[in-house]
């Protein structure tokens, strides 16, 4: 990454990005010309860029171009600093209600007894009911791979028993000597 020199970063060490892109602020807007809006979000006209910062510092706010890909690049005044911390308050709040699906993983083989089977249908309820999608593999070895109908007629078993808490998202198929099925919470009505 190059240096930015923005008095942000002199002063801070870093620099602060809002959105993942970097907000032009003050004598950093080197245009000739922009469009202004005002504090109040009014619209102010076209007006050269040094005449735009001086009606900023006038108004003991900050000129931000918020819209720089646009003909002429349109710049609000406003508290940058305000704008920068409700900025940081969004973002923070979207994070905490966003959540993070895990995929768990869930191995059956050919000839898997009853009570194992059912254990791993515990597991895989455990694993639906936090909110986690599940991946069902059945791993075939040697002369198994001749028999690929055992192993669908296993996955569909073990997505009927699931049924009841979970929707199968991909259904069951062999890619190489794996097959994969996916499971999903069933969505809430």
């Amino acid at each position: 990454m190059g240096e930015c020199p923005c008095f942000f970063c002199i002063l801070f060490w870093r620099c602060f990005k809002i959105s993942k892109q970097d907000i032009q602020i003050n004598d950093e807007i080197r245009d000739k010309e922009v469009r202004v809006i005002g504090a109040d979000g009014a619209q102010l006209g076209i007006m050269t860029g040094a005449k735009a910062l001086a009606m900023a510092e006038a108004a003991e706010l900050d000129l931000v171009k918020i819209a720089p890909q646009a003909q002429p690049p349109v710049c609000k005044i406003m508290d940058y600093g305000k704008y920068r911390f409700e900025q940081a308050k969004r973002e923070k709040e979207a994070r905490k209600n966003q959540r993070v699906v895990d995929i768990k993983e869930v191995r059956l083989s050919l000839n898997i007894d009853t009570h194992d089977f059912n254990t791993k249908i515990t597991h895989a309820q455990r694993f639906i009911k936090s909110g986690d999608k599940v991946k069902v593999s059945i791993r075939f070895r040697g002369r198994e791979m001749g028999h690929p109908e055992l192993g669908v007629e296993i996955m569909k078993k073990f997505a009927d028993a699931c049924q009841e808490f979970a929707v199968v998202e991909k259904p069951a198929k062999l890619e190489g000597r794996n097959m994969l099925m996916f499971l999903a919470p069933r969505p809430n009505k």
